[in-house]
């Protein structure tokens, strides 16, 4: 996932993005705890994802805020 990509999607857009992360951060967890998950580097790589859409919409935040 790339940032400016990101930087081009909604708000809205991320905030669901962010729930579909989550989920599929979760899923992993459990096929990892089952002993069916065959690659463990991508939950590493769920979790930066989220941790970038977060920061995107935090940054949009603070723009509003500088604004109002």
């Amino acid at each position: 996932m790339k940032v400016k990509e990101l930087h081009k999607e909604s708000t809205e857009n991320l905030q669901k993005r962010v729930g579909e992360l989550k989920n599929e951060l979760f899923n992993l967890r459990f096929r990892l705890a089952t002993g069916q998950l065959e690659n463990p580097a991508q939950i590493k790589m769920v979790k930066k994802d989220i941790a970038r859409v977060k920061t995107i919409l935090r940054q949009r935040e603070l723009e509003v805020e500088k604004e109002a």
